[in-house]
């Protein structure tokens, strides 16, 4: 199964006699499926089926679909309601000498649900019928339409996590080569800083300040993290190619990443795993961001 991004946008368009259907959809990034739609007035009990069509074919995603109907080559004309328009120039009138408002315009008032009216070219119920059979149909191609725009968004993001990936792994075995972390150079390190103690006191006790900086440099011992992140990378290469809506698996190895980087930076006792470890968090940012936008 391809990766899909969250972020898409897809249009289809279709007839029903005189009318003309269209579908809009817009995706983009959300911790759920949030599904936002725009239906005209009188198609509202079309909802509970345009939201299962939606949430059949996506998991996540903040998701507007707006349908509009129209009329073709004019066949049918809207018709103003005038006894509503009235109502409500008589309240915009009463509100604007109540409170010193602006005077209502023309455009703000006809744009009023149920002002203006597009007679129904499905009359009877068996049209009706037809008609939002003919919109459903139009909403599946919408809905392929957005399903391969995110799918194309996808594969760009893919290329992108793998390239991260193999960052990560390169910044760790650079960390893991790194001269500092050779026996030798802890040794010098090491017997360089207890001489330094020795010679500032001499109170010290030689063998307990040996079995101490012994302990340190265990402790300051990064190969743990090494070995995790290096597990970390090939467990996300194994999910980029598992494809699917793998988004908050990446979430919570972006997490494991920046854990291990935040630790490795912590036991740095060389400037140079110090540099690394800071390279590494910042390619951990990059990953991480990016990893918001999948499904």
């Amino acid at each position: 199964m391809a990766l899909q991004s969250m972020t898409g946008f897809a249009r289809a368009s279709g007839e029903y006699r005189e009318t003309a259907i269209v579908w809009e959809m817009r995706s983009v990034n959300g911790r759920s499926l949030d599904v936002r739609l725009r239906l005209p007035s009188g198609r509202e009990a079309m909802e509970p089926r345009v939201r299962q069509a939606i949430q059949s074919k996506f998991s996540r995603g903040n998701i507007q679909a707006t349908l509009s109907l129209a009329t073709v080559d004019g066949a049918l004309r809207p018709v103003i309601n005038h006894d509503l328009l009235a109502e409500l120039s008589a309240q915009a009138k009463l509100l604007q000498d109540k409170f010193d408002l602006a005077a209502p315009s023309a455009d703000g008032l006809l744009s009023l649900r149920g002002v203006i009216e597009i007679p129904d070219a499905a009359a009877s119920p068996d049209e009706r019928e037809a008609l939002e059979a003919e919109i459903m149909i139009v909403l599946g191609q919408a809905l392929d339409a957005l399903a391969e725009a995110r799918i194309a968004e996808g594969a760009a993001l893919s290329n992108l996590l793998g390239g991260n990936i193999d960052a990560i792994e390169e910044l760790t075995k650079k960390a893991e080569a790194d001269p500092s972390r050779e026996p030798e150079a802890i040794r010098a390190r090491l017997a360089d800083q207890v001489a330094q103690l020795l010679g500032a006191s001499a109170q010290f006790d030689e063998a307990r300040l040996h079995a101490e900086a012994a302990f340190l440099a265990t402790k300051a011992d990064i190969r743990e993290e090494i070995d995790r992140l290096l597990t970390h990378a090939k467990s996300g290469r194994a999910l980029l190619a598992s494809g699917g809506p793998i988004g908050r698996k990446l979430e919570f190895l972006a997490q494991e990443f920046n854990r291990e980087a935040n630790t490795l930076c912590s036991k740095s006792n060389a400037s140079s795993i110090t540099a690394i470890g800071l390279d590494l968090k910042a390619v951990v940012d990059q990953f991480r961001e990016q990893v918001q936008n999948l499904e």
